[in-house]
């Protein structure tokens, strides 16, 4: 009993640190104790030991004999968490002392800790994680949001729902951050409406840790209590203090914790307070002047711009900004005017509003977009706040995005790489020359493999379909058929992402009919798999969803269509690691990178993209197929039009033929070799090692090394 008592502690232990979820292994030790209840708590270590009696638990654990499988993760975790050879503590050691702040509005980490909504959240778990890989000394500040993104589900219309779940606190791996009174440590933001109180929670990512704030508090107002309840909900004014939360509580977070950062890297506008209070506090610590403090901030903060799409560029109303940035404003010693000129491109104009991307512009050392084409955009975005600067050298480079590796990689992939490639390959994955190792992988065993992955896809999707019958109230016989959609032995194509008009969801569906032919092709089956979400106020968006479901039941589309309702981490998992061809057809050059095609390379799949974001950088003609010719009209019409008509012929003329050009033992050798061609070319550039190692080269260690003497440590 007292060593099944021990292993308890160390599933708690393991369970408590995100660690875990980059660790097939230690998953596998969770589902196993009980699959049905591990699918039931949506992969949630915590409320799955919480809900699992420990009789049966530890019953379980000794039937299975796992206790050495726990102990040896239990001892890997310890040894991780210790270890002191790694990349950061080689390249990165000044960080020690003043670790990165990294700020983000939301974070991807899993979906058992519903904190994000999609591409940019995501992005920072996955930076989070490769910090945490790597050894580089980093804090992250975020919100906690009690209800996260909405739940999603189609009604019998095929229109879009919402649904908000409040989490149980309990049940999530957060642990409150305390004072030295024992009691929760708090920070509070005076505001010309009332103080603005939060809470501190902390989230162990690996070696990372994520500081999270929230305002559910007696103290506040109800309104300012619902502040940290719903991700990008509300208007304009809860935004704002969201957003005032997040820079400016996030950077008295870590005062009150003394965290005193090297460097402020703000993962888009939202953040961009944080430089604001930052100055203020700087100057009430030293009795400095504004202009020298300013100066020395703008040497540590480094920011990242995500889109190249005006509205997603927060921009706020003079009023009410002035109303929640007063006392802020007051402390750093600035008139009205010379605050609000902070975030206007025309420090002039009264009636510009104050935008978040031009404040961070203006209080950053380096600024970035997240892929080639997206920092020229950026550059010819943003060319007017630099005034007579040539648009060549506006000073907004670009780091491509990458993804975390371990996150994405489904584990039979995995353990193929492991046998071709060596035990210790994603130790190198960053490494060129370690991908070279995909040649010796034979081509019937990662054919064989990718099979596997496809046939747990449709397993996943007959699964869900059935579920989502069944919540519609539908008859027994719509579920029984909801069993048997999808062709294990079709090419397969996958398309998720969130229903923003320009990413154009709906652009292969334009000719129902011609549709149908090239689904039906004798011999060549073809079919589909949707998923994705559409803000709650993006009318646009939802008519997409509704229009593709509504094709779905068409009797000609029916089971080779398919939409898949409620799209998270774990869908997006299952499509990446299943589907034969992901598909991404935005309207160019409006797509800032997309990393759901790079999580796609790493499991085999080929990309089927318009040549945008970080597509437009990574497709060499061999490695997977382009959507449309580079180029661009001026008139979206005339563009969608063309797009199409080059999605539709490249998938009939290059895509389904070389999908079914098999040879004589029913290998599809070409496709096999591109499949091998995107894990040379492409799984070493665009992965979240690569590209935080290039944050940390490139603008971490120039901050920590530029830091001046007048910078005080809390």
């Amino acid at each position: 009993m007292v060593g099944q008592t021990h292993i308890v502690d160390k599933l708690r232990e393991l369970a408590r640190n995100l660690w875990w979820v980059w660790q097939p292994n230690v998953i596998a030790l969770f589902r196993e104790l009980d699959p049905i209840l591990w699918r039931e708590v949506d992969h949630n270590p915590v409320e799955f030991l919480k809900r699992l009696p420990q009789d049966q638990l530890e019953k379980r654990s000794a039937e299975m004999a796992l206790d050495s499988r726990i102990d040896y993760a239990f001892r890997r975790q310890s040894e991780y968490l210790k270890d002191t050879s790694s990349w950061g503590a080689v390249h990165a050691s000044i960080l020690r002392a003043r670790p990165v702040a990294y700020f983000s509005m939301e974070f991807g980490l899993h979906e058992s800790l519903p904190i994000y909504s999609g591409g940019l959240g995501v992005l920072a778990g996955d930076h989070l994680k490769s910090a945490s890989d790597l050894g580089i000394p980093l804090i992250a500040i975020g919100i906690l949001y009690a209800q996260g993104y909405f739940r999603q589900s189609l009604d019998k219309d095929g229109w879009q729902q919402e649904s908000y779940l409040n989490s149980d606190l309990d049940m999530l791996p957060i642990e409150a951050v305390t004072g030295p009174d024992g009691q929760p440590l708090k920070i509070s933001i005076d505001t010309a409406s009332g103080t603005l109180h939060a809470r501190i929670w902390r989230v162990e990512v690996g070696r990372t840790t994520l500081l999270l704030l929230d305002s559910n508090l007696p103290e506040n107002s109800e309104t300012d209590r619902a502040l940290t309840a719903r991700l990008y909900g509300g208007d304009a004014r809860v935004r704002i203090r969201q957003e005032l939360l997040l820079g400016v509580g996030g950077v008295r977070a870590l005062k009150a914790l003394g965290i005193t950062p090297s460097a402020l890297h703000l993962n888009e506008g939202h953040s961009a307070f944080a430089t604001l209070e930052m100055i203020r506090s700087v100057m009430e610590f030293t009795g400095l002047p504004f202009g020298e403090v300013m100066h020395d901030v703008i040497g540590m903060t480094v920011f990242t711009t995500h889109t190249p799409v005006a509205a997603g560029h927060d921009r706020f109303p003079s009023e009410l900004v002035e109303e929640n940035l007063c006392k802020v404003r007051e402390g750093m010693h600035l008139s009205y005017d010379d605050f609000m000129g902070l975030g206007r491109v025309n420090t002039h104009d009264h009636h510009e509003p104050f935008c978040m991307t031009v404040l961070a512009l203006k209080l950053s050392r380096y600024a970035n977009g997240v892929s080639s084409l997206h920092g020229v955009v950026s550059r010819r975005m943003w060319q007017p706040l630099f005034g007579n600067v040539p648009e060549e050298n506006v000073p907004i480079g670009h780091i491509t995005n990458g993804v975390h590796v371990e996150t994405w990689l489904a584990p039979q992939m995995a353990l193929l790489l492991d046998r071709h490639m060596g035990v210790n390959w994603s130790v190198r994955q960053r490494h060129p020359e370690t991908w070279e190792g995909i040649d010796t992988v034979d081509d019937a065993e990662l054919w064989e493999t990718q099979q596997v992955l496809k046939a747990r896809l449709i397993n996943f999707v007959r699964n869900r379909m059935a579920a989502q019958a069944q919540r519609r109230g539908e008859p027994e016989s719509a579920r029984n058929q909801a069993m048997g959609v999808l062709d294990p032995n079709a090419l397969t194509i996958g398309f998720a992402r969130r229903f923003a008009t320009y990413k154009r969801a709906g652009l292969v569906l334009q000719d129902v009919e011609r549709l149908a032919e090239l689904l039906d092709a004798a011999g060549k089956p073809v079919q589909f798999v949707f998923a994705g979400k559409a803000h709650p106020e993006d009318r646009y968006g939802k008519e997409l969803i509704q229009g593709i479901a509504r094709i779905t039941r068409k009797p000609e589309f029916f089971g080779k269509i398919v939409f898949v309702e409620d799209y998270d981490m774990n869908v997006a998992r299952s499509l990446v690691q299943g589907v034969d061809v992901w598909m991404n057809n935005p309207r160019r050059p409006q797509e800032a990178s997309g990393t759901s095609g790079q999580k796609a390379v790493l499991n085999g799949t080929l990309n089927f993209s318009v040549l945008d974001g970080w597509w437009a950088e990574a497709y060499d003609g061999t490695n997977g197929f382009a959507i449309g010719s580079g180029w661009t009209h001026a008139e979206p019409a005339v563009q969608d039009k063309r797009d199409y008509e080059s999605l539709i012929e490249t998938l009939a003329n290059q895509v389904v033929p070389l999908y079914y050009d098999r040879d004589a033992s029913g290998l599809p050798r070409g496709w096999i070799q591109r499949q091998k061609n995107g894990f040379r070319t492409m799984a070493w550039r665009f992965n979240a090692d690569r590209m935080v190692m290039d944050y940390a080269q490139r603008s971490y260690l120039p901050a920590a090394g530029g830091q001046s003497c007048s910078m005080p440590r809390w």
